[in-house]
């Protein structure tokens, strides 16, 4: 008994320390142990809610932005769209329908492939690449879909016959800008833009 209440002092006398020490150490730790929750616990958590192995996403690049608005959006896109038949009448009915800006979080669900329709925004892993990608579906087939970033002048070659299990999910909502924390420290540290 005396060991339990002598730990439980221990304890208490470290969470008093890294909640009320002004140190550098302490800062750090509680920076560590942020870290390790995040990532080992609430991540996966969320990936079990989400039924996916990416929950949240970064917005990387302005791949998906619509400057100017819509219509000036679509008055520079309509052509490329036009050749899947997509037309701007049937954008309106689209989710994100006005794009996603870089540094927005992005919450994805896992789907069914049966369940992907044109106009989903997608996260997915082209084949040789650990990276993922979030862009639009603009194509359904049986076996594969299609797709493309809002801003990008036509399709990129890994856009094109994506299968299912390069899929991570669909994007549900939106954290406007608050990805560019991250963005920060990768572009800071990486010199990669």
């Amino acid at each position: 008994m005396k060991k339990q209440v002598s730990m439980m002092k221990q304890i208490g006398k470290f969470w008093n320390w890294l909640w009320n020490s002004n140190s550098l150490l302490s800062w750090l730790v509680s920076l560590l142990l942020a870290f390790v929750l995040v990532r080992f616990i609430f991540y996966p958590l969320l990936g079990l809610i989400f039924a996916t192995s990416l929950p949240l996403v970064v917005v990387e690049s302005g791949s998906m932005e619509h400057p100017g608005g819509f219509d000036t959006w679509w008055q520079t896109q309509e052509s490329y769209y036009g050749d899947f038949g997509i037309t701007g009448q049937a954008i309106q009915g689209w989710p994100f329908k006005v794009g996603l800006n870089k540094g927005d979080i992005m919450v994805i669900q896992g789907k069914d492939f049966e369940q992907l329709k044109v106009g989903d925004v997608v996260v997915f892993k082209p084949e040789f690449q650990n990276k993922a990608i979030i862009h639009r579906i603009v194509k359904v087939e049986d076996d594969y879909i299609e797709t493309k970033g809002d801003a990008n002048i036509g399709q990129i070659s890994f856009e094109e016959k994506i299968k299912p299990e390069q899929i991570q999910g669909i994007a549900i909502a939106r954290l406007p800008y608050l990805g560019w924390i991250k963005l920060f420290f990768v572009e800071a540290f990486t010199g990669v833009r």
